[in-house]
């Protein structure tokens, strides 16, 4: 049975009995799950297991795409262990429980499958008498073939026992396994060699509620189901073959790990595993990235770059010198695509990360593996077993090789990775990375350390916007090193910059920064300890090296809008002095490119007439197009013209002085546009309180001003036309007046619907029929919405139980979201029957499921083709529900 066969058999065996059958979840999990990627088939329904919402099905089943990190180094070396595998599920959400979920899974073996009976085996928790009475009575495993394990195995591995490790629900497992004979072992069961018994499925039984040290608090009220059956390991045994990596599920992707390196698989088990893990792992990557996982440093981006570069590295251990991922790529949409079309939609995108990242990883291999190899020649010839932690930090530090990759690099050759040397190292570059975060990179820790040996940059913002310089420093996390891949984050330090660094408010500017190997992308440049200027920003292709000669240019863009905003905050300054007052002095400022931020002193808010008139001022102001001129001279000097100082500023001797016509004379470093027109517009968004004595206004200028008058002129325009009106002026009493009609028509439906629900009410009491000594009403009513027949029924059967006794109500529509049905039971009748089990049979014949409480159900579905039939055996499932 091939691996898709598998899947379809799966799958429709319990759709067949009433599950939801529903696309499989992305490897990247919602972020309330707590889980760096999806593990397993219930990772998308934790909601449900644990309480958090109610299932709107009571029965699913999925083929899950999955992925555990903790078997990596496993991979090739042993016949089942991957890290992506396919895992099938079914589930139960208070419905069946462990009796059918057992007989289920044997009848789908033994007949689905055509696994012999006789060749199975189960395991189950020491005490789960239940699960012992299934297995025996209901699927007739013999008793010498049931294992008894307790929560935890002999090594210390979690057993027969699930729980999520913190207060909520838990239980029981019970696991299924496969004798495959003789040749993989010895008899006696998985107790003796699960690789002779390899196990292909794990039923869950959700039956309890845990404490955080899974002690058993009690029952659950509603008990639930989870299992999972590895597609991989079912085909490993349907098609008789000695490992995962036979089957058709991974077979293919040997083939290409062959055609790639040249070796033949079989013939040589060290090159059987490197083959193995470039076949896993060139399928597990494509999935990955397919989902929207990005190589990185941290969290599930660094677990994708583990298994990239450990794809190539294998390849380059087998003598292969050119890229490889390409192949794997499309091997694996080729084989997958049809089951998981992300994989097709997405095939260029993968195609395009896993070249880039063997690209830059490709880059820095050959001198890693070069230091690498040195070192253990050394450690060889000195008679010892150790590899330095010192060596393997600078693996890690200077060349990516992750401190895994070298740990299995280092055991193949016999040697052991001085883990703690390691450790320490890293520890050190933290302390060092959070020392210079405290003290802002500004003095001090690894900074300083660059700028003692590279000395002052020179600074060439006031001149040009482009220049070419050298990197003197480069620091990743704080650290310095000499070499940064694509997607890091980093700091450059240059013998010279056109880049302006951030000071008196106004924020660096942003830009590029490009060498012969790659391009880091500008987003932040900041004063450094020494005179240094360093820019921070991502390497954005490729890699940089520290000693590189680089050109830079600053995004004009950005320094324009920038240098508006600035020129605007001096014009804003005088006026607000014109208009309220010397005592109005700057505070504080942010300069944003389009944006300013002003903070100033003063001890009542603005109005908005005085916020008009500081607006309307300014602007006259920028449209007198008035000279801007920036010079330096002596502090001296510039205070006896009477330049403002910044309270708080320091200044040297020498200081930056800009003018603004005859007007304006601020010591400033930031830089300015030449004119006042080329501002063109200043835009006072609000006024308010920072603090006593202390205001904040808000402003766009140029552009983004313009724009945003535009986006309020055509909001009101829009709302003008919407009332009726050409004349925005209107628009607020035609307001007004929609309103307090809306609210009159508003209790006028409400009285309408309050009678014509009444009107309905007596409609269907009408109707109703007797059932054993049950008034039942059953009614379809297209066209509602099901909100209306969730209000109605139990109206239907407070009424009918009121004047006749016992009563149920059943209504249903058809919706464009499908069928619906609602069941509701008055309380005299919920202790015989209850609504849920009213319709059990009804959801099937939708092709749905069933949910809801014991007074009032639903059941949803997709086929409207079998409303008729579910309605119609609505009475019958009533009088077998009354039958003692």
């Amino acid at each position: 049975m091939k691996a898709d066969d598998i899947r379809r058999t799966f799958l429709s065996f319990f759709a067949e009995r009433g599950h939801r059958i529903l696309p499989s979840s992305s490897l990247i999990p919602p972020d309330e799950t707590g889980l760096l990627l999806t593990t397993a088939g219930m990772v998308q329904f934790i909601p449900y297991f644990l309480g958090l919402q109610d299932a709107p099905f009571s029965r699913a089943a999925t083929s899950q795409k999955s992925f555990r990190s903790n078997d990596i180094e496993n991979v090739g070396h042993t016949d089942r262990h991957l890290t992506f595998f396919e895992m099938l599920g079914n589930f139960s959400f208070g419905d069946y429980f462990k009796a059918d979920a057992i007989a289920w899974a044997h009848e789908l073996i033994t007949e689905g499958y055509g696994i012999d009976h006789d060749r199975l085996w189960v395991t189950v928790f020491e005490t789960d008498e239940d699960a012992v009475g299934a297995w025996i009575d209901g699927a007739g495993i013999s008793p010498d073939r049931i294992v008894r394990r307790g929560r935890f195995d002999a090594h210390g591995e979690p057993a027969n026992f699930w729980s999520t490790h913190k207060a909520g629900p838990c239980g029981p497992c019970s696991e299924i396994f496969v004798d495959r004979g003789p040749k993989h072992g010895p008899e006696g069961g998985p107790d003796v060699d699960e690789d002779r018994f390899g196990e292909i499925w794990n039923l869950v039984f959700m039956q309890d509620e845990c404490d955080d040290d899974a002690n058993i608090l009690g029952p659950l009220p509603r008990k639930n189901i989870d299992t999972g059956s590895s597609l991989e390991r079912v085909a490993m045994v349907l098609q008789d073959v000695d490992n995962v990596f036979e089957t058709d599920l991974l077979r293919p992707l040997l083939a290409v790990a062959e055609e790639v390196t040249g070796h033949p698989y079989g013939r040589d088990s060290r090159t059987d595993v490197s083959l193995r893990v470039m076949a896993e792992h060139g399928r597990a990557t494509t999935f990955l990235i397919a989902d929207g996982v990005l190589p990185s440093n941290e969290g599930r981006g660094y677990v994708l770059r583990r298994e990239l570069r450990r794809l190539v590295t294998h390849a380059r251990r087998l003598g292969v010198d050119r890229p490889v991922t390409q192949a794997f790529v499309e091997k694996t949409v080729e084989l997958m695509g049809e089951a998981y079309p992300e994989l097709v939609e997405n095939r260029a995108y993968v195609l395009q990360v896993t070249a880039g990242e063997e690209e830059r990883f490709l880059g820095t291999y050959q001198h890693g593996i070069a230091l690498f190899e040195g070192v253990v020649r050394g450690a060889k010839e000195a008679g010892s077993t150790a590899f330095p932690g010192d060596a393997a930090f600078r693996l890690h530090d200077t060349f990516g090789f992750q401190i895994q990759l070298t740990q299995e690099l280092a055991t193949e050759e016999g040697l052991a990775v001085d883990d703690g040397e390691f450790a320490r190292l890293m520890n050190e570059q933290r302390t060092r990375a959070r020392e210079a975060a405290k003290k802002g990179d500004a003095t001090g820790g690894a900074l300083g350390e660059v700028a003692a040996v590279v000395g002052e940059t020179e600074s060439l913002a006031y001149e040009r916007l482009a220049a070419e310089g050298t990197v003197r420093g480069l620091l990743i996390d704080g650290a310095p090193t000499e070499v940064a891949e694509q997607g890091a984050q980093v700091q450059l330090v240059l013998d010279r910059t056109p880049f302006y660094a951030e000071g008196g408010g106004q924020v660096g500017d942003a830009g590029v920064v490009r060498t012969s190997s790659g391009i880091v992308e500008v987003t932040a440049t900041k004063p450094g300890p020494g005179g240094t200027i360093v820019h921070e920003g991502r390497v954005a292709n490729g890699e940089i090296m520290s000693g590189q000669e680089a050109e830079l240019e600053v995004d004009p863009a950005w320094r324009a809008a920038t240098t508006r905003s600035h020129t605007a905050t001096h014009v804003l300054h005088h006026t607000l002095r014109q208009v309220l007052g010397d005592q109005a002095r700057q505070a504080g400022s942010l300069i944003t490119p389009g944006h300013l931020r002003f903070d100033f002193t003063h001890f009542e808010s603005l109005s908005r007439d005085r916020l008009e008139e500081v607006e309307g001022i300014a602007n006259r102001r920028l449209g007198a197009d008035d000279p801007v001129r920036a010079y330096e001279t002596t502090l001296e000097f510039a205070r006896s013209q009477g330049a403002i100082a910044l309270f708080g500023e320091k200044y040297g001797d020498l200081v930056r002085v800009v003018e603004i016509g005859d007007y304006s004379k601020e010591l400033c470093g930031g830089t300015h546009v030449h004119h006042t027109g080329q501002v063109a517009f200043l835009r006072l968004l609000h006024e308010a309180s920072i603090g006593s004595g202390f205001r904040r206004i808000e402003a766009l200028t140029g552009p983004d001003a313009l724009a945003h008058v535009n986006v309020e002129r055509r909001l009101l325009e829009e709302l003008a036309r919407e009332l009726g009106t050409t004349d925005p002026a209107q628009a607020p009493e035609r307001v007004r007046r929609l309103l307090a009609e809306h609210k009159r028509l508003q209790a006028e439906l409400a009285a309408m619907q309050r009678v014509e629900a009444a009107g309905e009410v007596d409609r269907l009491v009408e109707r109703a029929r007797d059932v054993d000594g049950v008034r039942l009403v059953v009614e379809r009513m297209d066209g509602r919405p099901e909100g209306e027949l969730r209000e109605l029924a139990p109206r239907v059967a407070a009424r009918l139980e009121k004047t006749s006794g016992r009563a149920a109500a059943v209504l249903a529509t058809a919706t464009q979201k499908g069928p619906r049905i609602v069941a509701a039971v008055g309380p005299g009748l919920v202790p015989l029957v209850s609504a849920r089990r009213l319709l059990q049979d009804a959801g099937p014949l939708i092709k749905g499921g069933v949910g809801g409480k014991d007074g009032l159900a639903t059941a949803g579905g997709s086929d409207a083709g079998g409303l008729d039939q579910a309605l119609t055996r609505i009475p019958e499932q009533l009088a077998t529900l009354l039958r003692p």
